[in-house]
């Protein structure tokens, strides 16, 4: 019979728990950038006259302009609120990646790497 000693053999069932504890993250990580990749973050500005949407790839993909917001005297104001707009979804669509992605990478502390 052999002796268990000390070594890279006297834990193969850590070793195994570890490889598929990694794996198991990887395919969280692919889920949740699967899912990223397709949602869309929307915000509006001045009230809600002016709302945009952003896709994960940073790119505006609409812009909803309500007629009441559309004044021929003050053209600024409505280039103001579609800007305020756009960088709030942007800044909601990288709080989200953010989180989600520090959610996955805050169970690799139990890793030994």
């Amino acid at each position: 019979m052999a002796k268990r000693g000390g070594g890279f053999g006297a834990m193969p069932g850590n070793m195994n728990n570890l490889m598929k504890q990694a794996q198991r993250m990887q395919r969280q990580l692919e889920e949740k950038q699967a899912e990223l990749a397709t949602k869309e973050w929307e915000a509006a500005a001045g009230g809600g006259v002016v709302k945009v949407k952003v896709n994960s790839d940073s790119q505006l993909t609409a812009v909803t302009i309500d007629p009441e917001a559309v004044d021929p005297d003050d053209v600024e104001m409505l280039q103001d609120l579609i800007i305020a707009a756009a960088n709030e979804a942007l800044k909601s669509m990288e709080e989200e990646k953010q989180s989600v992605m520090g959610s996955l990478a805050g169970g690799l502390s139990g890793l030994p790497f």
